[in-house]
């Protein structure tokens, strides 16, 4: 991976981790409800908003965030409509 393709798959991650961010806050959830819910840990929901480095979820994580969140698991990786 070159380093253009490197910098676009790292924003990319990123915006995932605000988009989930962005849909909690609409559920009016905290990050330690969204943990409970989805019996992820608080620090793995933490790493994934926080935009300083990039985490990157498993399909499987973002399924049971979606579903939590109420929202298709499409609506967290369509970073180029926001």
């Amino acid at each position: 991976m070159n380093y253009d393709q490197e910098k676009d798959y790292q924003m990319f991650i990123i915006k995932v981790g605000l988009k989930v961010g962005y849909y909690r806050r609409l559920a009016n959830m905290t990050q330690e409800q969204l943990s409970e819910y989805s019996g992820m840990s608080l620090n793995f929901i933490s790493q994934l908003e926080g935009p300083s480095a990039p985490f990157v979820p498993s399909l499987k994580s973002l399924f049971k965030i979606s579903r939590v969140l109420g929202v298709p698991v499409s609506k967290l990786v369509d970073v180029e409509n926001d």
